[in-house]
């Protein structure tokens, strides 16, 4: 099982590469690639039409402005599509988000937030998917969220005690 990380430009690297940590912590296997929908649309159709066979399990694509790739590669797959909305134009985001959220009935794009905090949440809605098949994978989720919950109790009694 491994994930796509895909991105319509290099500027969207470092919005992207939070993905990629909260893959790496994990475990779980991942490539990145750089693929634009409106200008390398047939290599987005041919991994989108090759992506089970070449062993990837979810496919998180961040794209911003118009952002159509997770939507093109959504249209050429059966796999899960997570997308990311990127803040890259005078927008913020939010004309990313809309044109994602939007998808026909029929041809699904989980999305997720703008920028960083979406970008690590795709991985985590990804991790999620994988655990369903992954036992190994489920526990590491579980201590995970058990982190993060004792995380913010400890930042509770540290007020207390102020």
């Amino acid at each position: 099982m491994k994930v796509a990380v895909l991105m319509g430009s290099k500027s969207d690297l470092s919005i992207m590469e939070e993905c990629a940590a909260i893959l790496r912590q994990f475990g779980v296997t991942y490539e990145m690639r750089i693929l634009s929908a409106h200008r390398t649309p047939e290599e987005v159709i041919r991994f989108s039409t090759q992506a089970s066979d070449e062993g990837f399990s979810v496919l998180i694509a961040g794209a911003g402005m118009s952002a159509h790739l997770a939507g093109v590669i959504a249209a050429h797959t059966l796999l899960p599509v997570i997308g990311v909305p990127i803040d890259s134009s005078s927008l913020g985001g939010l004309d990313a988000l809309l044109s994602m959220v939007q998808m026909p009935p029929g041809v699904p794009v989980a999305t997720v937030g703008i920028g960083k905090a979406g970008a690590r949440n795709a991985a985590l809605l990804a991790v999620e998917m994988l655990a369903l098949a992954d036992e190994t994978l489920l526990a590491r989720l579980r201590q995970y969220r058990n982190d993060m919950k004792k995380a913010v109790l400890e930042e509770d009694d540290g007020i207390k005690n102020l």
